[in-house]
Order: C-alpha cells, then structure tokens, then sequence
C-alpha cells in the first residue's frame, strides 16, 4: 500500500524520492512533520519485499529512539505506521551542514561557525560509537543545524545498525571522511577537528582510530588499483 500523492488533499508535499524512500512534508496533530515512507520494490517476490521493508522500517525507528537515549539529537519520531511503510517525525526547521559548508566555500561562514559545528559532529559521532551504534550514512546532507539552537541534528537512520566492533566504527567515520574530501575540500581541516572533539568525546577512542588507519589504507591501495 502506499500514500496517497495525487494532491487532492494537500495535506503531502514530496522533497525527494531516493532508491528506499520517499520524503514528504505533512503535519500531525497540527504540527509540522516529515513523513519517509519506504516503498515496495517490484523486483522481489511479495512476501521477501513487506518482510524486509518492514524489518527495516522497524530498525530505523529503533536506531532513532536509541540515538535520543544516548544523547544525540535526532528528529522526534511521532509515529511508525506498519501498514503504509511510514514514519513520521518531527520537521526540523534549519539548513543541512552541506548547505552550511558550501556557504563557507562559497561566501566564508564565520570560520567560529564551522568549528562548534565540526565539534559537534565529533561529539555525536562518539556518542553513538559508544552506545554501539553505527550511523551508516554519515554525510554533511544527513546532518542538519536547527534555526533556534544552531544544534546538531542527525537524521536518516535508514542503513543505521548496532555494532561495538572498532572496523564498523572506523567505517563509519570513513564515509563521513571521504564525503567531506569530495563535498567540502574549501572547509580545510574540518575532519581532523571533528576527530579531535570525538577523540575527547569517546571513552573507545583508540581502538577506533587504529582500525580507522587502517581503513584508510585499504582505500588508498583501492584507488591506486582502480
């Protein structure tokens, strides 16, 4: 089953479509939100698809409510609907730290700026490595900066997944690296910073950034190959 986009009530507002989901603007019990839903995928038989769109539906709900309870700011999640693949959560009212550090490429933010931001990152990073939660898509797009805080927020937890295993950890801050090295190069040492404040964040530092090292490595004799 799906949601109803045709229109006509003009409760849904598409802001994209990706290859798992939709994103809509809605509202719920007269507050302003974000529905994601998770669509079926034609490719794979009918019962396979709503078992696993409903196991990952499901473990993105958790991984949120989880990421709360560490500590880390996320969009509150007002309600997971089983039966449409949705969920809904709280409309964050601010700028993706993408758009915030291309502004500083393009424009030159108050370099004040993109450092409390880069040691918030460090900070939540931790936070979940520490609680072993592996975000799973960390780049400056699934980051946003609330309008009234200028807070941190992370949001789609769609790949998330529970590990305490240092590799999955070191992964983790990978993707964030080489977003960051294609994305924003004009930010400078953004990525050290953000390593800096997860370092004095996180009681697991060490062992995470050893196999991070590591990961590092194995990406550079990858593209030496390619």
């Amino acid at each position: 089953m799906a949601i109803e986009t045709d229109g006509t009530n003009g409760s849904l507002i598409l802001l994209k479509q990706g290859a798992e989901a939709r994103i809509f603007e809605s509202a719920f019990v007269g507050r302003r939100s974000i529905i994601k839903e998770r669509f079926s995928k034609k490719y794979r038989h009918p019962s396979l698809d709503l078992k696993l769109t409903l196991k990952r539906l499901n473990a993105e709900a958790r991984c949120m409510t989880k990421a709360r309870r560490l500590g880390v700011y996320t969009p509150v999640l007002f309600f997971v609907d089983p039966v449409l693949h949705t969920l809904t959560f709280e409309y964050v009212e601010g700028p993706s730290v993408k758009d915030v550090f291309l502004e500083f490429g393009a424009h030159g933010i108050r370099k004040e700026q993109m450092d409390d931001i880069a040691k918030q990152i460090g900070e939540a990073i931790a936070k979940l490595h520490d609680g072993g939660l592996i975000h799973g898509d960390l780049t400056t797009s699934n980051m946003l900066v609330k309008d009234a805080t200028n807070q941190l927020v992370l949001i789609d937890f769609g790949l998330s997944f529970t590990s305490t295993l240092p590799e999955d950890k070191a992964v983790d801050l990978y993707v964030l690296e080489r977003a960051l090295l294609s994305m924003h190069s004009s930010c400078g040492n953004v990525m050290d910073q953000i390593l800096a404040a997860y370092r004095k964040s996180s009681k697991q530092w060490s062992s995470t950034l050893n196999k991070l090292a590591q990961v590092r490595q194995r990406g550079r004799k990858r593209t030496m190959v390619g």
